[in-house]
C-alpha cells in the first residue's frame, strides 16, 4: 500500500468573537488540501482515528488570547486547529515507534500529520477498554480530576465537595475519585439535565442537581446546609457566583474550567459574591493539568487498577463517541457548548 501525499486539514479561518460560525463568509474553520512532507530521521507519519473536543480548544482560537498569558500558543488564523487525538502510525524514522502502533498525540484537525517521534506517547491496550478512554478516563481528563483533587484542593474524607459540569469529561471522573477513592463524606454534583443528573448519582454522587431547575438555588441551600469544604469548578459564571455563598470557612475552590463563558463576548458573566472570599477565607486555585503532566502514566495505572477493581466506571457511559466525516469536525465539536455530550466527546473519524 503506497503511502498517502497529500492530507486534509482545518486550519482557523477567523477568530470567533461568541461563538463559532460553521458557514458563510465569515466561517471560524476552512477546510483545506496540502502536501504531507517527507519524514526525516526520528518522525513519524500519523494517521488520525479520533480527536479529543475539549472547552479549551475555545479558549486557543480566542480573538482575545494572549501569547505571554497562555499555558500553550493560541492557534493563529492560517494554523492547523489543535487538538489532541488518538493515531495510528503508519510510517515511522524512529526506532522507538513502530508502524502499527496506536499513540497519543498533540497534533490537530488533520488526516495525516508528520510529528517528532518524542511527542507521542505510546498506547498501552486494557484488555475489556476501548482505546478511546485514553482521551478521557485514563486520559488528561481523568489526570485533571486526579490532580485537582489530591493535588490542588486536597480533598480529605472530611470534606463535603461540589463538582460543577458533574456529567463531563472530567466531571464524571472527580465525582467518582471523590466518593470512591478519597471517601469524602458527601458529594454533590451540578449537570445540566435530570437524566444527567440520575447518572451522576449512578456514579456514586450523593445528589446530583439540575441547574436549569426553577428550584436549583433552593435545592443547593438545603443539600449544603453544613456548607462546602471543596468545589471542583469546570464551569465559573453564575454556578461560581452561588457557590461562594454555599462555601465553608477556609473552603478550597479548584477552578478547572470556564465554560460558562468561552462563547461570550459582551456579556462575560462575572463574580458579584467575590467578598465572600473575603469573609470565609477562601482559596481559589487555578491550575492546567500539564503542569503536572509527568505524573500522567502513574495516574493512568492508578485509575485503571481502580476500574479492574470495580471501583471506578469506566465504561460506554463516560464517553460520547461521534462517528464523523472528516468535513463534520467542527460539527461535532460544537457539541461541546449545546450539552450534547455525556462524559467525554470524541471525535471518530469515518474511514
Amino acid at each position: 500500500m503506497s503511502l498517502p501525499t497529500k492530507t486534509q486539514q482545518w486550519i482557523l479561518n477567523e477568530k470567533p468573537y461568541a461563538e463559532a460560525v460553521l458557514e458563510g463568509e465569515n466561517q471560524t474553520f476552512k477546510l483545506v488540501t496540502t502536501d504531507i512532507p517527507a519524514l526525516k530521521d526520528g518522525e513519524v507519519l500519523l494517521k488520525t482515528v479520533y480527536l479529543s473536543n475539549d472547552p479549551a480548544q475555545r479558549g486557543w482560537i480566542s480573538p482575545y488570547a494572549i501569547p505571554g498569558r497562555l499555558y500553550m500558543p493560541p492557534v493563529e488564523v492560517g494554523d492547523v486547529m489543535k487538538s489532541m487525538g488518538i493515531f495510528r502510525v503508519v510510517d515511522s524514522r524512529s526506532a522507538a515507534v513502530e508502524v502499527g502502533s496506536l499513540v497519543n498525540a498533540v497534533s490537530g484537525w488533520t488526516e495525516y500529520t508528520v510529528i517528532n517521534a518524542k511527542d507521542v506517547v505510546k498506547i498501552t491496550p486494557q484488555a475489556g477498554l476501548p482505546e478511546t478512554h485514553f482521551l478521557g478516563a485514563l486520559g488528561l481528563p481523568g489526570h485533571t480530576a486526579y490532580y485537582g483533587l489530591t493535588q490542588i484542593v486536597k480533598a480529605t474524607s472530611e470534606d463535603t465537595v461540589v463538582v460543577s459540569g458533574a456529567a463531563g469529561a472530567v466531571g464524571n471522573i472527580a465525582i467518582q475519585i471523590a466518593k470512591k477513592m478519597i471517601g469524602c463524606k458527601k458529594v454533590i454534583g451540578i449537570a445540566g439535565t435530570d437524566e444527567k443528573c440520575r447518572w451522576v448519582e449512578k456514579l456514586g454522587a450523593d445528589v446530583c442537581l439540575n441547574y436549569k431547575s426553577a428550584s436549583y438555588k433552593q435545592d443547593l441551600e438545603k443539600e449544603t446546609s453544613d456548607l462546602v469544604n471543596v468545589f471542583f469548578d469546570n464551569v465559573a459564571g453564575e454556578i461560581l457566583d452561588f457557590m461562594l455563598t454555599r462555601m465553608a470557612k477556609y473552603g478550597r475552590v479548584a477552578a478547572c474550567g470556564a465554560i460558562a463563558n468561552y462563547n461570550r463576548d459582551n456579556d462575560i458573566i462575572g463574580i458579584k459574591n467575590f467578598y465572600e472570599v473575603v469573609y470565609m477565607r477562601l482559596q481559589i486555585l487555578g491550575f492546567i493539568n500539564i503542569d503536572w503532566f509527568d505524573h500522567l502514566p502513574e495516574v493512568q495505572a492508578l485509575l485503571a487498577d481502580e476500574w479492574k477493581k470495580g471501583k471506578l466506571v469506566i465504561g460506554d457511559e463516560n464517553e460520547t463517541v461521534v462517528d464523523t466525516s472528516f468535513k463534520d469536525i467542527p460539527r461535532t465539536w460544537m457539541l461541546l457548548f449545546s450539552g450534547g455530550n455525556t462524559g467525554k466527546l470524541i471525535t471518530k473519524l469515518q474511514e
